[in-house]
């Protein structure tokens, strides 16, 4: 029976850079010698990726912050159970371009619902699951916007003004700070390569952690 992989979350705001990052990240854990299993939130399974798609389109009926974190749950619950748990348990590492901390930061945060409510939605949803690492890519929002604006067209989250997307990012960095044994803050401001020297670092660190 092979030992349960090790499970990371990158998380950030729009505009950190996470997508390239993500796959520095890969590259370094791959070339330890693990099996990684490379993912995203909201999505990861055929079900999940079509109530992605339901978040993210810009449809003419308003979605309440509620109905917002329960589909949010609803992907995250299928993405855990069919995808990630299994993986896990097969020894694979897991990296995930967000996990349950961007509804804390986004949902809670950035829409208002109490961490408390999130929280028993994660106890439903995750029965206990949550990453071994989180590596928080961080940016001032102006610079996260301005990347995003240079993307072209935007979904529904990156419509939002820029008050939302500073309690997305207070929110964040709270919960690094809660929780610093979990979480690996890196200074996305920067240009690629420095950011990516940066992530190669906490790649290292997690990978002796985790030998």
């Amino acid at each position: 029976m092979q030992d349960r992989g090790v499970f990371i979350a990158l998380e950030g705001a729009e505009g950190v850079g996470k997508s390239t990052q993500l796959r520095r990240l890969v590259t370094a854990i791959e070339e330890a010698g693990h099996r990684v299993d490379v993912t995203r939130e909201p999505g990861g399974t055929a079900t999940a990726e079509d109530i992605r798609e339901i978040l993210l389109k810009h449809g003419n009926e308003p979605m309440p912050p509620s109905a917002e974190a329960l589909l949010m749950f609803a992907a995250r619950a299928l993405h855990t159970d069919n995808r990630i748990r299994p993986a896990l348990e097969a020894g694979q590492w897991v990296v995930s371009d967000r996990f349950v901390d961007a509804s804390r930061a986004y949902q809670g945060g950035g829409r208002g619902i109490p961490l408390s409510q999130i929280n028993q939605l994660a106890d439903l949803a995750l029965n206990g699951l949550e990453p071994d690492v989180v590596i928080l890519l961080d940016a001032p929002v102006e610079i996260g916007m301005e990347r995003a604006d240079r993307r072209g067209e935007k979904d529904r989250f990156e419509v939002e003004k820029t008050a939302f997307f500073e309690r997305v990012r207070n929110t964040y960095l709270e919960l690094a700070a809660a929780s610093p044994d979990r979480f690996y803050v890196v200074d996305a401001s920067g240009d690629i390569e420095t950011v990516g020297a940066a992530v190669d670092s906490v790649a290292q660190e997690v990978l002796k952690r985790f030998k």
